[in-house]
């Protein structure tokens, strides 16, 4: 089948009207693109990274919550409607952005936040989009794909000091130890204390690494309940091994060891 086109077809002016609509037509970075009603656009043939539903916040005085389904393809996310993509409500260019996790407010109590914030444009600074997953996990995957896809430095947790870990983890509530570590201890805890050979059997040498990975990647991941729990103890040897000094730093073991000494000589008297 051949395409007749007419011999008076002025090639110039469709030239023009093509540029002059992509043009108007274009999707400035940060969030924006084609408005409400509009169909999705040829990249819809790429196969998603990821999608799902979350809840996006309307910028008004009263905070506004809105389901919409997302789509990430490449390094840009759209939403919908629903999820056939029919009709595309936005774009969020990624590249230069930031993903952050956000603690909720009292008001926001019991839900998954995280924002993304656009890359600003000259003088400008975009305003961030605020979302809602549908549970903790969710929330730790889609930030997780997205950093991911912006290609975020990990913030590493193996072979840093206790002191720089701890003070990194401050943005995700108050901690005593670091995150790892209080994970790994509540599983072995559950899970662990009647197994023989905890702590001097080795895990499952790839599970121990994805973990790993995981958790230099910034994310936060929980322990499956059918995890072995050798794994999970030779993931937390692993990082005590790693840590720059002891757990008991040098500048405080005198200190350790004359505690030490005082309660020997309380408990002989």
């Amino acid at each position: 089948m051949s395409l007749k086109l007419p011999r008076n077809w002025d090639f110039s002016t469709f030239k023009v009207e093509t540029s002059r609509i992509a043009r108007s037509k274009s999707v400035i970075p940060g969030e924006g693109g084609p408005g409400p009603g509009s169909p999705s656009s040829p990249t819809s043939m790429e196969r998603p990274l990821k999608a799902g539903w979350l809840k996006k916040q309307q910028r008004s005085l009263v905070k506004n919550w809105q389901q919409r389904y997302f789509v990430l393809r490449g390094s840009t996310l759209t939403y919908h409607k629903d999820d056939k993509e029919n009709t595309l409500q936005g774009v969020i260019q990624l590249r230069s952005s930031k993903v952050n996790e956000l603690l909720p407010s009292s008001d926001d109590t019991g839900k998954f936040l995280f924002e993304i914030i656009p890359r600003s444009t000259g003088d400008r600074e975009r305003c961030s989009c605020v979302l809602m997953a549908n549970s903790q996990s969710d929330l730790e995957d889609w930030v997780r794909v997205l950093r991911r896809v912006i290609g975020v430095p990990t913030s590493g947790v193996f072979g840093k000091s206790l002191i720089d870990t701890l003070t990194y983890e401050q943005r995700f509530g108050p901690h005593m130890v670091p995150i790892l570590v209080q994970k790994c201890v509540e599983f072995i805890t559950e899970h662990g204390l009647n197994e023989e050979g905890i702590f001097r059997l080795p895990g499952q040498e790839n599970a121990v690494k994805q973990f790993r990975d995981a958790f230099d990647a910034g994310e936060r991941p929980s322990f499956p309940s059918d995890t072995d729990v050798h794994t999970v103890a030779s993931l937390l040897k692993l990082y005590l091994r790693e840590l720059p000094e002891p757990v008991i730093p040098w500048s405080q073991y005198q200190d350790f060891l004359d505690c030490t000494n005082l309660l020997d000589s309380i408990n002989t008297e």
